[in-house]
C-alpha cells in the first residue's frame, strides 16, 4: 500500500519542489509559483477543481502541509465550537498566505502523532476529496482523461495513479466514507476535507455537503464553524 498522507500533501500542494527557507519566505516564493505553473503549485486539487479554486485551496494551505492543514483546520473550528463562540467571532479572515496554520497541540485526537491518524484514514480522506471533487457532475470520461495526464505529470507512483483513477472512475460510496469516521474528531476532518475541496456555489455540491452532513451526524453548530474556518483559510493566491 502506498502512503496516504504522502498523498494527501501532494492532493493538496504541499510538497512544492524548490521551496525553503522560512514559512514567509514560501509563501512568497509560493505565490510567484501559483502564477507561473497553478497544477505544481495546487497539486491534484488543480487538475480536480480548475485552477481557480486550486489557487484558493493552496492559500496558506501550502505552510503547513495537506494533512496538517485538515487536522489544523478541522482542530481549530472544534475548539472555538467547543468553547461556545459564534463562528463569526471565532474566525477572522486571514490576510495572507504568509499566516500559517496553527498545528494542534501533541495530545490532541486531531494531533498529526494521534493514533487514530492511520494510513487507512488518511486514504478516507483522499477519497473524500476526490468525491467532492465529483460532486457537480462535470468530470466526463474525457475529463478523467485529462485529469490523469496531469497527476502523471507529478510522477505519484503507478499504484497511487491507479487508486485515484479508480476513485475518478467509480461512483461515491458515502456510506462508506462515513463509517470509515469513527470518532467524533474524525468525523469533523472528514468534513473538512471535503468542504476544503468545493466551494459549495451550486445546487449539487450543496446537495453533496448536506447529505454528508447529515450522514455523519454532525450538530449544524459545529458544521457552521467549519464552514467558516476553511472559508478564512482559502485566501487566493
Amino acid at each position: 500500500m502506498f502512503d496516504a498522507k504522502k498523498l494527501l500533501d501532494q492532493f493538496l500542494g504541499s510538497q512544492v519542489p524548490g521551496l525553503s527557507g522560512s514559512v514567509k519566505g514560501r509563501a512568497g516564493q509560493f505565490g510567484d509559483m501559483a502564477k507561473n505553473n497553478p497544477l505544481k503549485s495546487a497539486g491534484i486539487a488543480a487538475a480536480l477543481l480548475g485552477t481557480k479554486t486550486g489557487r484558493k485551496i493552496a492559500g496558506n494551505v501550502v505552510t503547513v502541509g495537506g494533512i496538517a492543514a485538515v487536522a489544523g483546520l478541522g482542530y481549530l473550528a472544534y475548539k472555538n465550537y467547543k468553547s461556545g463562540q459564534s463562528p463569526q467571532a471565532a474566525i477572522q479572515p486571514t490576510p495572507s498566505a504568509a499566516e500559517p496554520i496553527a498545528l494542534p497541540p501533541p495530545d490532541s485526537p486531531f494531533s498529526l502523532q494521534s493514533p487514530e491518524l492511520t494510513n487507512d484514514f488518511a486514504l478516507t480522506l483522499v477519497r473524500a476529496m476526490i468525491a467532492a471533487a465529483k460532486a457537480d457532475g462535470h468530470i466526463d470520461a474525457a475529463e478523467r482523461a485529462n485529469i490523469m495526464n496531469k497527476v502523471h505529470e507529478v510522477d505519484l507512483g503507478d499504484e497511487a495513479e491507479a487508486f485515484i483513477r479508480d476513485e475518478l472512475a467509480n461512483p461515491v460510496d458515502i456510506d462508506d466514507l462515513v463509517a470509515a469516521a469513527r470518532t467524533e474528531e474524525q468525523k469533523v476532518e472528514l468534513y473538512t476535507a471535503t468542504r476544503m475541496t468545493i466551494d459549495p456555489d451550486t445546487r449539487a455540491e450543496r446537495g453533496y455537503l448536506d447529505l454528508l452532513a447529515g450522514r455523519l451526524g454532525l450538530p449544524d453548530a459545529l458544521l457552521e464553524h467549519i464552514d467558516a474556518t476553511v472559508t478564512a483559510a482559502k485566501v487566493p493566491a
